[in-house]
């Protein structure tokens, strides 16, 4: 019995480590542009392609209502676009609820100053590798993918935020942008 405590133990101390570590950072080469995604807006009608968005830095974020993490990052893109909308940012949640009303009554609840698509089939979520909520993926003004970052703390904020200034002051290099 001592031995079977022993390993519950370490289980739980592995199981609580996975709550504690920060999310992960994964940076691309600067190389991988976007998947192609059919997207709508929240009345049905179909989204322009990233491809339409040439030139500015594009801020994707998944979410879903049931989210704790995604309202809590609400404020921050809505602060993002307040602060570098006119410097040629633009964000953009993607939504992934199963039921397109529960998005709706979120945006009741937290309004927004940025474009909300829905991801209907779930398939621009799953080309994209979506694996947690919310996950941001960063697309240069070349239209290639340059940062994804999982979740989302209040602490790191800064480090995003840093991360956007440098992607704006960037020239576009002719011939990248798809």
């Amino acid at each position: 019995m001592d031995r079977l405590t022993k390993v519950a133990e370490l289980v739980l101390i592995l199981a609580l480590t996975c709550l504690v570590i920060p999310p992960s950072f994964a940076h691309l080469e600067g190389d991988v542009p976007p998947p192609h995604c059919k997207l709508t807006t929240l009345d049905g009608q179909n989204a322009q392609d990233w491809s339409a968005l040439k030139g500015e830095v594009i801020y994707v974020d998944f979410w879903a209502s049931w989210c704790p993490p995604c309202i809590q990052s609400f404020p921050f893109m809505t602060q993002l676009t307040q602060d570098f909308k006119e410097k040629g940012l633009h964000v953009i949640g993607v939504n992934l609820d199963e039921n397109q009303q529960d998005a709706k009554n979120f945006l009741v609840q937290h309004p927004v100053n940025f474009s909300v698509l829905m991801d209907e089939t779930k398939q621009c979520a799953q080309d994209f590798g979506v694996i947690a909520m919310p996950s941001t993926y960063i697309i240069d003004k070349n239209g290639l993918v340059r940062h994804i970052h999982r979740g989302f703390r209040a602490g790191e904020t800064e480090e995003l935020r840093q991360l956007i200034e440098q992607l704006l002051a960037e020239n576009v290099t002719l011939g990248k942008i798809n």
